[in-house]
């Protein structure tokens, strides 16, 4: 039996429609799974409660940018990468200095930058100073003596200082409150799967690039 071959056409010239074709197709495919990917993580993490601002901070990019080609990539990354990478991974956070994690209670407040404020900016902001109570069992705390609590919960100073100096207290309506608790480690609950959502749009990705080739050639 004898085989015969015969090369219709101009081949350079086909391989290169070819080579196009699957420029635009690998190129339009990277675009798609990279901005599905990108709305996946953002749903997710609304999903989870963590709020619309921190699901901003995932952006997508598409390279080799404003050209097509058959190594086209697409990357996805968050711009809060410690804070969502937290949630991610669910870490066991423990104090930097090996002593305690502080954690602020309502009456602490928020500092002037609007979110949670150390012991250190408490005292300087409030002029009160704050007293350690240990406690064998449970968190041990920080506390505040001598203040009034508002009816929003927030602490302020129960003293009158004079004009010469002089500081009196208030006897009326003075209490202990609890500013923070202390404990020497935190687990954060893992509340996100990203990885998960990078698999499935892996595994789409070569139907996607076989659809968008046939597309190109049909």
């Amino acid at each position: 039996m004898k085989l015969g071959i015969r090369i219709v056409g101009d081949i350079a010239r086909t391989m290169e429609a070819e080579t196009r074709a699957g420029q635009k197709a690998v190129t339009a495919a990277m675009r798609k799974a990279g901005a599905g990917l990108k709305s996946a993580w953002r749903a997710q993490i609304t999903g989870a409660g963590l709020g619309a601002r921190l699901a901003r901070t995932i952006r997508s990019e598409q390279y080799p940018k404003g050209r097509r080609s058959l190594n086209a990539a697409a990357l996805v990354w968050s711009k809060a990468p410690v804070i969502v990478g937290a949630h991610d991974t669910g870490p066991l956070i423990r104090s930097k200095n090996g002593f305690w994690l502080a954690i602020a209670m309502p009456s602490a407040g928020k500092s002037s930058r609007g979110g949670s404020i150390t012991p250190g900016a408490w005292e300087r902001h409030t002029g009160m100073r704050l007293r350690f109570v240990y406690r064998r069992t449970g968190p041990s705390l920080l506390v505040a003596d001598n203040v009034r609590v508002s009816k929003t919960g927030r602490v302020r100073e129960n003293i009158t200082r004079h004009k010469d100096g002089r500081v009196s207290s208030r006897l009326q309506g003075r209490a202990t409150a609890v500013i923070f608790l202390l404990v020497p480690q935190v687990k954060l609950p893992k509340r996100l799967d990203l990885a998960q959502d990078a698999r499935a749009v892996e595994n789409a990705l070569p139907g996607m690039i076989v659809a968008n080739w046939t597309e190109t050639r049909s």
